[in-house]
Formats: structure tokens, sequence, C-alpha cells
């Protein structure tokens, strides 16, 4: 069976073609930068290395791209749209409405619009990679996988906000989480590594979104993105943590309109408004160099990661092990360093030498001697998304 799985992310798109349920690999590619002049596309199949560099307007732009490349005669990997079988969505907020995979209806795609104003960079996007791949594999099943499900173990000490009760049982205001098919897989991949049922490990997923999450033997108990995709830790161009009466003032003081102090806090604040890049590596390169601006970026980068990594403990009565996922967690190498300098109370000692070692493996980068171990774990959410797809209709 041919699963098609596209992983819509906020400047992003990420797609895979896998075969189940032997899971084998049949082509995959990124879309990345969308909306910049120098978007990159990324396309490989098992005889074909694809790069371009293009200006890719949006993610509907980028979409078109992927369906033609993957029914291009000579480099494609399907003859017709009915080869594939099944396309399976990452949909980041799914509310309480769904607790796991569903099938898509028209009733699921508009609650899938109807949670958008509360992950409005990521919604909207899924709900369009959903209604392309609609138009492109009309016969072919269409299922949501929701970020929000492996939170649903988060106990209500954890998820409930000290505001009024009412808005917590009448209205649904409480922490949802993201990232979580991310989260989910490595946490299994650390599991399966660390030889042991029994764990405390904080999982960091780090792109241009960001989360961590406390995970129990297996459960997640607490996580840093909240009713939104917008708190915790520093983003690409989401502030994370913020005193909230900063929106008051700004509204009150400085005369802001709400609609422009939305957009402030969600697509013109984190990396990009403290350094003018929403690109780490373009960060890194640019404090390589000296730009003060850009170290001090990072530093407060890692300083946010820090303070969750000693929060989480405390919440957990220990830790067994840290795990970097995601983009800028399993490629930069320095954000690592930073986070685990001077860390030694927590029995967190990273080896430089594997640390700077790149490989597309887990890896274990903390010294022999280190009571918490650090693990590189590459995240493979299209994998994860491709089985419970599998699951769903078998």
């Amino acid at each position: 069976m041919n699963i098609l799985v596209i992983n819509s992310g906020s400047s992003s798109i990420k797609f895979k073609l896998i075969e189940m349920p032997s899971e084998t690999l049949v082509c995959s590619g990124l879309v990345e930068r969308i909306g910049q002049k120098d978007a990159i596309i990324n396309y490989k199949t098992v005889t074909t290395t694809l790069k371009e560099t293009l200006f890719i307007e949006n993610h509907n732009e980028g979409f078109k791209r992927v369906v033609a490349l993957l029914l291009d005669a000579e480099i494609g990997v399907i003859s017709n749209t009915d080869d594939i079988e099944i396309v399976g969505h990452r949909v980041v907020h799914g509310g309480n409405a769904f607790s796991d995979t569903t099938l898509i209806t028209e009733d699921v795609k508009q609650k899938i619009k109807d949670f958008a104003v509360l992950a409005p960079l990521h919604n909207p996007n899924n709900l369009e990679g959903i209604l392309v791949a609609e138009h492109y594999f009309p016969r072919a099943k269409q299922a949501a996988i929701f970020d929000t499900s492996f939170f649903q173990t988060v106990p209500e000490k954890a998820k409930k906000y000290a505001i009024p009760n009412k808005l917590y049982t009448h209205h649904g205001i409480q922490v949802y989480g993201f990232h979580g098919t991310s989260h989910k897989y490595v946490t299994e991949k650390a599991l399966h590594y660390l030889q042991r049922n029994t764990s405390k490990i904080i999982t960091i997923h780090l792109g241009n979104g960001c989360s961590m999450t406390a995970v129990i033997n297996g459960k997640s108990i607490d996580h840093s993105l909240g009713f939104t995709p917008s708190n915790g830790l520093i983003m690409g161009t989401r502030s994370g943590d913020i005193d909230h009466a900063i929106v008051f003032y700004l509204v009150n003081s400085l005369g802001y309109e709400l609609n422009k102090v939305n957009a402030i806090l969600t697509k013109e604040s984190g990396m990009l408004g403290l350094t003018g890049y929403s690109d780490l590596r373009d960060i890194q390169e640019q404090a390589s160099k000296g730009n003060e601006d850009c170290k001090l970026a990072l530093d407060m980068n890692a300083y946010r990661i820090k303070k969750y990594i000693g929060a989480y403990t405390a919440a957990m009565n220990g830790l067994d092990a840290l795990v970097f996922t995601a983009g800028i967690g399993e490629n930069s190498s320095v954000i690592r360093e930073l986070v685990c300098k001077d860390m030694n109370y927590f029995g967190i000692h990273l080896d430089k030498a594997k640390n700077d070692i790149r490989s597309l493996d887990i890896r274990e980068i903390s010294t022999k001697d280190s009571k918490t171990k650090v693990l590189v774990i590459p995240t493979n959410e299209e994998l994860e998304i491709a089985k419970q797809a599998y699951k769903l209709v078998n």
C-alpha cells in the first residue's frame, strides 16, 4: 500500500512516499524557505537526487511542484494518481475534537479550519495540503494525524491554566501541546536505545517551531507549548514565553491594533525579531562573523531551553536522558553545546568531539561518565504518520 505523507510546517513542506507495511521509502523531499526568493526543493528517489532553488510564494505553489515531481515522466515514482492509496496529513491542532488519527471528511476539514485561530501558522497550511491532495489524488483516502494527540496523558495540574474554571470547562482553554508526532516517535526510539521501559526523558524538538516534552515511561506529563503553538521556547518567528501584560501595553499605550500585535508575536518575533534572520543557519554564520545580536540570540535561545530542562527535571523528580531532534536539534552542534554547557548539577556532560560528528543515525553525544545521557535522534514524523494512517484503514 502506497501512502503519501504530507507534513506541512510554517515555512516548509516535507513529503515522503512510503510503502506499507514494509515501511519502504520510495521517495522523499523537502520544500523549505517558502515565501522567500531562494526557496529550496530537495527531491530524492532510489536513483535520483534533485535540488532546485527558486521563488515559491506560498504553500499552494510548493504543493503543486511536489505533485509535478511525483508524476514526472523521467524522475517521478508514480504513473498516475491512482497509485496513491492513502494520503496522511500532519495537522497541528485538533483541540478536544480529535484524540486519534481520523479519516478526513467535510466535518473534519471544517474543524481543522475552526482551530486555525489557535494555530494560525500551521492549520491553514495543513488544510491547504488536504485540499490540494484531494484535488490531485481524488481516489485516495485522506487521513489526519494530529500533533495534539500525544499529550492526552498530560495531567490536569499541568494542562490547566490558573484562570476562571468556566474558561476551561466551557471553552476548552488549556494546554494542548504540539509536535506530538515527533515527540512520540523519538520517545519510542529513545526507549529502545536505552533498553528500558522505565525512564525519565526530556525530548527537545528544535526547528522553526520549537517545543519540549517531559516524558515518564513513554507518556507525556508536561509540554512547553500550550493553548496555541506560540509560547515556551524562542522560535524562528514566535516569541515564546512573554509577560501577557505586554499585549495590553502594546494596544493601550503604544496604539497597536490587536491583529498587528498577533502578527508581531507570531511572525515578527523570535530569532527573526532579535536578529533579522529566522533561519538558524544564517544566524550562526553571522554570529561566527562577530554579529553581537546573533550571538546574544543564540545565548537567549539556549538559556530558555536550559530553564525548561530544570523545570521538567523537577517535575519528574529525575532525568535519565535528553533527546535533541528536528532540523536544528539534529544539525546544530552550536545550540546543543550551548544548552549542555554548565549543566553539571543535572549530570549532563557533553562530549564535544561526538557532538561535532554529523550522522543520520541515533547517536549518543554525552561522555561515558555522564549520569544523564544526551542523544541526538533524527525524527521521522512522516514514518510515524504513515504507520498511524495504515493502522487506521487496516
